[in-house]
């Protein structure tokens, strides 16, 4: 921005114009130098000015929807006491594209819901305002979890004809919880968490469209137990899902072997 406002200004030395790059850019500034060569046509200039003209207005716009939206949740009742706060935030925990920067939108989330929906591995505070906002926090209408999932288009939806299952899929249900729901889920690809352990194994055995839907789902249903109940979420680790893993499979070839009339002794390995 620093930059592009410098040239509608009327800077034209290219160094002068690479020296405002922020520092996160990780090139250098001899190759932000080179990429800002050009002949500056007026024509182009004044596109850059309506463009840049309309960014601020949308920013306006934005700050507008967060003032209103800022208003309307503080209308809401409250389920906690007066002053409590919510959970410390999850480190390194990014709020989410577009979250609001004029108030505490997880602490109002916090207020109004009696939980904080943002300690589940994968979703961010603008996943959990487009959950309570699309569902509401009053889980009381849904007798049960797999009523939930069933709402949310995320439980299977098999077709059965004759006892032989010409389909198997979920609903097809337009649903914005869901939908958080499913990117959530994909944001667990790189989670050194118990969720984020368990996607790889998933999506290596059904393919990466069934394991974001199944990871959903299993969103879906600690979402459930937080707000119908007010259970907390903890994560129980990369380690405790992978020596789950582990038993998992010893027990399933110890098995195989049986049936073949085989006796497996386990030997742990010599590091």
């Amino acid at each position: 921005m620093a930059i592009l406002q410098a040239i509608l200004k009327g800077e034209r030395d290219r160094y002068k114009l690479a020296a405002l790059a922020d520092v996160r850019i990780q090139a250098t500034r001899e190759e932000i130098a080179r990429s800002l060569e050009g002949n500056w046509r007026p024509e182009l200039l004044f596109i850059l000015q309506q463009e840049l003209d309309l960014y601020h207005i949308y920013q306006q716009q934005i700050a507008e929807c967060d003032t209103a939206l800022r208003a309307h949740l503080q209308t809401l009742q409250s389920k906690v006491d007066p002053g409590s706060q919510p959970p410390v935030a999850k480190a390194n925990k990014k709020a989410g594209n577009n979250a609001p920067t004029g108030f505490d939108l997880r602490g109002q989330l916090y207020r109004i819901s009696g939980t904080d929906l943002t300690q589940i591995d994968g979703i961010n505070v603008m996943n959990a305002q487009t959950i309570i906002a699309e569902v509401g926090v009053d889980m009381s209408r849904f007798p049960s979890e797999a009523h939930f999932a069933s709402f949310l288009g995320l439980s299977p939806d098999n077709q059965i004809t004759g006892g032989k299952v010409l389909r198997r899929g979920t609903k097809r249900i337009q649903n914005r919880a869901a939908t958080a729901l499913r990117m959530a889920a994909t944001s667990l690809w790189r989670s050194k968490t118990y969720l984020g352990a368990k996607f790889p194994h998933l999506r290596a055995r059904v393919g990466a469209p069934k394991a974001i839907t199944a990871m959903a789902h299993m969103l879906d249903r600690l979402v459930y137990r937080m707000l119908r109940y007010g259970q907390q979420y903890v994560d129980k680790g990369m380690k405790f899902y992978d020596d789950k893993y582990r038993q998992h499979q010893m027990r399933s070839i110890e098995k195989k072997a049986k049936d073949l009339g085989f006796t497996l002794t386990f030997t742990p390995a010599i590091a």
